[in-house]
């Protein structure tokens, strides 16, 4: 049972890993290192767990924060299905959105992006009947893409001798298609600007325009979607729900209101954690899911960080970008609202996805760059079961953290009036964009809430609000450290920074950092099992 610090839970002195951040990478980590026989301690500094899993109520009604769609747990043999059902012996459910996921809004033109492959190209073909060409080049290349990804990030995991030996050779066919942006590929596959422009319709879900982003990260995340999207059944909170009694059972604990101060280091090899009020737990592996740059900066000694240079590794990455998640609650059920499962993305008319981004940094009244509209109660099918007669919404956009940056270091909840004026601006425009879309829902709005870089940096503890750990650029590919191993003996890295932005990223760096710990091929032994 996940349990509070301060309420003196029975807690062991020692353990056989502890692991800071209860994120998906955390959560997979410690869920695989249970079954493989090991007393795992997770420790969170807040009062829920989960990261981006984990959920929030108010005034009657409960928010997803960071889970909006999964790809690819539709098929019953993928390597992600298999995986969530190791790590939850199969409890975690699925529910699919059906046969549109993303529909791509451009002025008033929208483009829905149709689960299968098939059924994907030939809705692409009716809408731009000259590029059935480039559409078929660009589905290849993001199956050619994809594919070298494998061996990229096993290399990660391997021994340090065998990385030296075959390092080079694994990481080569990745670096083809990682040292491109997302733009360059697709502009030399087509010149139809509205074709890219739609074709990048998601780059939200990794937090980096076409032009800056590696084509790696776009293609991971469009090929993750092509069979659809899906919701776990009873929202996100279900997914630490059904990892908690497997960590409990091997022994282990997630203990929420427990702040880390420090990884305790001696000669060079991780020994334990002191916390925020001094008191101390020990184990053979310490791991940080916390972020490499919180990690770096923040969890690890001076000294240690100076001996082995870290502060120059995170000189060669950036922090992705920040945002605001407007949070709404409505008057009525799902079905009545005729709210959609189908995620809507919602772009100018002008302008690329870049020039759209530049012109609202440089000028904030500038139209918003990107609105993503989630419908989280119409994807979940139990939703109606826990609150009869009320939906929910999510509106994300961009928003600078320099926007919010003067109330750093204020209190959560208590920042001012300046700062709640600052929130209802931003709030306003995100609730004009969902009535353009949606006039209907004018009179549903009950509740809403925005969330800014601040509440962000306050609940997942990232140094600038970011929403996606570190920037996906071609740049932060070729960064060799980026793996679960770091140079100090025993102490590992997990979380989305070590492999690629969202859930499904952290799901697989967990594994990761658990073949490294266990000297296990866990993905393997994995596709073993449940086949």
């Amino acid at each position: 049972m996940i349990q509070s610090y301060k309420r003196t839970p029975k807690l062991a002195t020692q353990y056989d890993t502890i692991i800071i951040g209860s994120g998906m990478g955390s959560l997979t980590s410690a869920a695989i290192l249970a079954k493989e026989g090991q007393k795992v301690l997770i420790l969170e500094r807040h009062y829920t767990a989960g990261g981006f899993t984990h959920i929030f109520k108010r005034k009657g009604y409960e928010w997803d924060v960071g889970i909006h769609y999964i790809g690819e747990v539709q098929r019953p043999n993928s390597i992600t299905k298999r995986l969530f059902d190791y790590i939850t012996e199969g409890q975690l459910k699925w529910a699919d959105m059906g046969e549109v996921y993303d529909r791509i809004i451009i002025g008033d033109k929208s483009y829905d992006f149709v689960k299968d492959v098939q059924n994907f190209k030939e809705q692409l073909y009716e809408y731009f009947p000259d590029e059935k060409k480039a559409i078929d080049a660009y589905v290849d290349l993001v199956f050619k893409c994809t594919k070298t990804a494998r061996k990229f990030y096993t290399e990660k995991a391997i021994p340090v001798f065998i990385s030296k030996l075959l390092g080079g050779w694994m990481r080569r066919p990745f670096y083809k298609f990682s040292d491109r942006t997302t733009f360059e590929v697709l502009s030399s596959l087509t010149s139809n600007e509205e074709l890219i422009k739609v074709l990048t319709g998601q780059y939200g879900d990794y937090g980096l325009t076409p032009k800056k982003s590696s084509f790696t990260m776009h293609a991971s995340l469009v090929r993750h979607y092509f069979s659809g999207g899906s919701f776990p059944i009873g929202g996100s909170s279900e997914i630490v729900k059904t990892i908690d009694p497997i960590i409990e059972k091997a022994g282990g604990t997630i203990l929420i209101n427990a702040e880390v101060d420090k990884v305790l280091i001696e000669k060079n090899k991780a020994v334990g954690v002191k916390m925020m009020d001094g008191k101390s737990f020990f184990a053979k592996n310490i791991v940080s899911g916390a972020g490499i740059i919180t990690t770096y900066k923040k969890l690890l000694p001076a000294d240690v960080n100076i001996k082995h240079g870290l502060e120059k590794q995170l000189q060669k990455v950036q922090p992705s970008a920040a945002h605001s998640c407007l949070y709404i609650g409505l008057k009525g059920s799902p079905k009545t609202l005729k709210l959609p499962k189908t995620n809507l993305w919602v772009y100018p008319e002008k302008g690329d996805h870049d020039s759209c981004v530049d012109n609202y940094l440089k000028d904030n009244n500038a139209p918003l760059p990107v609105v993503y509209i989630s419908f989280p109660s119409a994807k979940d099918p139990d939703w109606s079961n826990r609150y009869p007669n009320r939906s929910t919404i999510d509106i994300i956009t961009l928003v600078p953290y320099e926007n919010f940056e003067k109330w750093e270091g204020s209190r959560w909840m208590k920042r001012g009036e300046d700062y709640e004026s600052q929130k209802e601006k931003i709030a306003q425009r995100l609730l004009k964009a969902l009535y353009e879309q949606m006039p209907h829902l004018k009179d549903a709005v009950e509740y809403y809430e925005l969330s800014s870089p601040l509440t962000t940096q306050h609940f997942v503890n990232y140094d600038k609000g970011e929403i996606y750990g570190i920037d996906h650029t071609p740049e932060r590919f070729r960064q060799k450290f980026l793996k679960p191993r770091t140079p100090i003996k025993n102490f590992y890295l997990t979380g989305q920074d070590i492999v690629t932005a969202g859930v499904a990223g952290a799901l697989f760096a967990g594994v990761l950092t658990a073949s490294v710990i266990s000297g296990k091929n866990i993905a393997k032994k994995v596709m073993k099992q449940t086949a």
